[in-house]
């Protein structure tokens, strides 16, 4: 313990406060000058101080950087070695900030509440004043004491490191020197009162700041507690600008929908270890989630299509994000293998790839994700049912003990929301409104929580000043435009004929595990009912594509069909029970489940293992595919194409400007060039997966993909139009700017309706130059879809999708209800 009374360092027994608490009893007048002073330390000093008859305080205003800026201008604009005394206006109101900002951040306690208290009695009571010198020069800490005129002698000073503030008086290391003798407590009192005398009296000023700015007054209702309460709740996302710090790379535009999102995100992971970044297309999902990786502490892993890693990983690098790896989503057996322990959030863009509990891909994602803090980033988390999305939940939530509240078994909540759906055939006028409920009810008790998603409409119905501040504006949706063609009578016949023998089509080939004599488990048994459905719908929607792409996959079956059965007759069958169709649904690949199904020999079965019957269907099928093919010998029309092409030339919207055409087939996309390519050539570019034609040759794929982006992106550097009119597959559906067009052309629909969103939202993009986006839709004929239902099953699945997540454009018909629903996080 310290015993010398000359020094104060603030070590146990030698503290500021424990000499003014020995030395005040004896004082009548007491006169502070600080550079730093607050009011919250207060509480320990004013019973010292009772007996004090006078006391002044003049506190210097270096207690910010906005009171530096401030006081320097006034400064500046005034003449050379005068101090600008029309700056005491903002010299008040640098004080009141400061003082409300102190009080604001300062421990709630009854001990500080009591000390302010006492403070405003003292200066009411006119025992105490307190000035601010409106310059920052001050950095003086003198504290002068003065005794009556018949005690010891004339006082005090004590001057040193110490601010007067609870760290000044005991908590910081100080060092403070107490001077006795009275001619140098008179040269400091005479300091002092030159000072103040130019100082600013701030003591009405105080009391007006604690009373009016401050929650220490005896005037609060129960609603100011009430809108206090909703003001600390949501004080980070009224306050995005001053607690949220970013990084932009250059020309990148700081948008407050964009950092809104960000803080709704971050406090949705750190709740329930993952969330849904589902913005609509075009609102920049990629950079929000850029912008959320610089808030995180940890190694981060992103999984994303094999299209968008380069893309994934410049975005990342651009926006100053260092400790993160990309892997494309068909690699996640080397994610396993090279370990992912290390990881602590993982990205996962196109989310909804991984909707399928049933696949191997999704296994071995739930893998990665157990124990990580997992963002789930895709505009289209619902596809099909809403079992989608409980298969993304189950990433970061366990399902039978979630922590969403009022949910704490996920399991039996969406049981329930089945059930309710359940009860109803999609044909019963009851089944839409029973959909519509049980969105309602996943939306409003679950998405609320987890998910954040805004439509372009409430960005701009809640971001407006920030939006035309920037100058920025979204390009409207036109409703979509069906494109109707006709068959001449011939091709109706053989059109008709060809649906007709469909209907007796067994598809056996496809699932021979069902003509097994033993019996075989639930799960083969649906994984062979599948792939059955999707060789069923496949063979009828390549008709509805192109008749051409039609004559190939009927080529394909029989060849397949023809193998099959030699492999029978031989004596030996091999079959895959590995194969899942979920993994094909995707991209409708058509080619590559048939590739496997014929290469995956996984078993191998004797012929006396399947029932007679097996062999009579396979012969029945393949003589019908024969027969069809015959049929079809002499078409040698297209007239879905000759349509197409007449409303190329003659539809004013479509002459002369940007088009992207989307197909599902390849070998339809190949047509389609091959034919425009004769009207527009030169202007033409078919894409897909494996590459590019233009101008009558073949580019591979990053040449291809270079002439698209110069082209179409408008943030390449060198624009070019030597392109007119892009026909792709959905390999482009997906991370890729398009928007210096605003056409899209559904030349046929995707089995999975969201893709149609996808398609658009390569146009439909923030900062778009077009004000206005057209969709074209070729939709199927009557008798393929009377076969198919495909029509009705778009319809309803997008439907479904405006009423669980909401949207804010029409994407296949003018029926589709549009509805918004504020999921912000």
């Amino acid at each position: 313990m310290q015993t010398d009374l000359t020094f104060f360092t603030n070590e146990p027994g030698a503290t500021l406060l424990d000499r003014f608490r020995k030395t005040l009893k004896d004082v009548r007048h007491f006169d502070i000058l600080v550079g730093y002073f607050r009011t919250s330390g207060f509480h320990q000093l004013y019973q010292s101080l009772e007996t004090v008859e006078k006391i002044r305080i003049l506190v210097g205003l270096n207690v910010d950087r906005k009171a530096f800026e401030i006081i320097d201008e006034s400064r500046r604009d005034a003449p050379v070695g005068r101090l600008d005394f029309e700056s005491h206006k903002r010299t008040k109101d640098i004080f009141a900030e400061s003082l409300t900002f102190e009080m604001d951040h300062s421990q709630d306690s009854y001990d500080i509440e009591l000390g302010v208290r006492k403070f405003i009695e003292f200066l009411q009571s006119g025992k105490m004043e307190i000035k601010a010198y409106p310059s920052r020069d001050i950095h003086a800490k003198v504290y002068i004491s003065r005794f009556s005129e018949d005690d010891r002698d004339f006082g005090r000073v004590i001057t040193g490191s110490s601010n007067f503030s609870e760290s000044g008086l005991v908590a910081n290391r100080e060092f403070n020197v107490e001077l006795k003798n009275s001619s140098d407590v008179k040269f400091a009192l005479e300091k002092f009162e030159e000072l103040w005398k130019d100082a600013v009296d701030i003591s009405g000023d105080y009391i007006n700041t604690i009373n009016d700015k401050t929650w220490l007054n005896d005037q609060i209702t129960p609603y100011h507690l009430y809108l206090k309460f909703l003001y600390e709740y949501f004080k980070e996302d009224i306050n995005i600008d001053e607690d949220f710090e970013t990084y932009l790379p250059e020309g990148f535009m700081e948008l407050d929908y964009q950092k809104q999102a960000v803080v709704s995100a971050k406090k949705i992971l750190d709740a329930y270890n993952g969330v849904f970044l589902s913005d609509v297309v075009g609102l920049g999902k990629t950079f929000i989630s850029a912008l959320l990786a610089q808030q995180l502490k940890g190694k981060i892993l992103i999984i994303c299509p094999p299209v968008l890693h380069r893309y994934w990983h410049d975005t990342f690098f651009d926006f100053g994000i260092r400790s993160f790896e990309v892997e494309s989503l068909g690699k996640l057996d080397y994610v396993i293998k090279k370990g992912f322990e290390k990881y602590d959030y993982i990205f996962i863009d196109e989310a909804h790839r991984f909707r399928n509990e049933v696949t191997q891909g999704y296994e071995k994602l739930h893998q990665i994700c157990f124990g990580k803090k997992i963002i789930l980033v895709s505009a289209t988390p619902l596809n099909n049912t809403i079992d989608d999305i409980f298969s993304q939940l189950k990433l970061f939530q366990i399902p039978k003990k979630s922590t969403i509240p009022g949910i704490p078994n996920l399991e039996k909540f969406f049981a329930g929301l089945n059930k309710m759906i359940g009860r109803y055939e999609k044909t019963d006028p009851e089944y839409i409104n029973a959909v519509k409920e049980a969105s309602r009810e996943m939306r409003e008790k679950l998405l609320k929580y987890v998910m954040v998603r805004r439509t372009r409409t409430e960005v701009l119905k809640y971001f407006k000043g920030d939006i035309d501040r920037q100058g920025l504006s979204f390009p409207e949706i036109d409703d979509p435009k069906r494109i109707i063609y006709t068959f001449d009578d011939q091709t109706d016949r053989i059109f008709s004929s060809t649906i007709k023998l469909l209907k007796s089509f067994t598809y056996a080939r496809y699932t021979p595990l069902l003509y097994l004599k033993e019996p075989i488990s639930p799960l083969e048994m649906q994984s062979q009912r599948n792939i059955g459905g999707f060789m069923k719908g496949i063979i009828v929607k390549r008709l509805e594509s192109s008749f051409h792409a039609f004559g190939n996959t009927l080529r394909r079956f029989i060849e397949s069909y023809e193998k099959f059965i030699g492999m029978l007759d031989k004596g030996t069958v091999y079959i895959s029970k590995k194969v899942n169709v979920y993994d094909f649904l995707d991209d409708d690949n058509e080619e590559g489940l048939l590739r496997l199904v014929e290469q995956d020999k996984a078993q191998k079965y004797e012929p006396s293992e399947f029932v007679e019957e097996f062999k009579v269907k396979l012969e029945s099928d393949l003589k019908l595919l024969k027969e069809i093919r015959s049929l079809w010998a002499d078409v040698a029309i297209d007239p879905k194409l000759e349509q197409f092409v007449k409303e190329l030339k003659k539809t004013p919207v479509l002459k002369g400007n940007k088009l992207i055409i989307f197909t599902e087939s390849k070998e339809t996309g190949e047509h389609l060039y091959k034919n425009l390519d004769s009207h527009f050539p030169g202007k033409t570019l078919f894409f897909s997966s494996s590459g590019g034609l233009y101008r009558g040759e073949k580019v591979d794929n990053a040449i291809a993909r270079e002439l698209i982006i110069e082209n179409f992106d408008p943030k390449h550097k060198e624009r070019k139009d030597d392109l007119r009119i892009l026909i792709t597959t959905d390999v482009l559906a997906e991370g890729v700017n398009l928007h210096r067009s605003n056409i899209v052309i559904n030349y046929d629909l995707p089995w999975n309706p969201t893709r149609v969103l996808q398609r658009v939202g390569r146009v439909n993009r923030v900062g778009s130059e077009h004000e206005n986006i057209h969709i074209f839709n070729f939709f199927p004929t009557a008798q393929s879809d009377e076969h198919l239902g495909l029509e009705t099953s778009i319809k309803a699945k997008i439907q479904a999708f405006h009423d669980a997540l909401g949207e804010d454009a029409k994407y296949l018909s003018e029926e589709e209800e549009i509805t918004t629903h504020e999921l912000f996080g």
